[in-house]
């Protein structure tokens, strides 16, 4: 299984942005669709974004479309997610999560989190 290590999360005012990246090992990174969920404090993890093995199809859940971009760089082992015009509602734990498929079923494998904080 392939084991990633997320990076990037930090405390940012609303309207900044951040830019999370995750790496990943010991696979091959290139078989996995790959995706970012978050949790925030008294609530369950939900999906943010998902990108295809190849990068050619992304999803992203409603509330940061046109927001977060999710990408990746299949040469290097990493994905990223690039966050703009951040609310106090992103405040959460980001998990990075590699999938066989981009509906991000079945996860094989979890990153140990980054916190994101978004003051108003």
């Amino acid at each position: 299984q392939v084991h990633l290590v997320e990076s990037g999360g930090g405390l940012v005012q609303a309207g900044g942005s951040l830019r999370l990246s995750c790496a990943a090992s010991g696979g091959t990174f290139s078989n996995y669709a790959m995706g970012w969920f978050r949790q925030a404090p008294g609530k369950e993890r939900e999906f943010v974004a998902a990108i295809s093995w190849s990068g050619g199809n992304t999803y992203y859940t409603d509330s940061v479309k046109g927001r977060f971009t999710i990408s990746r760089d299949n040469a290097e082992n990493m994905v990223y997610l690039q966050m703009n015009s951040l609310k106090p509602e992103d405040t959460a734990v980001y998990y990075c999560a590699a999938s066989p498929i981009a509906t991000m079923k079945g996860v094989k494998s979890w990153g140990q989190g980054t916190q994101v904080t978004v003051s108003s």
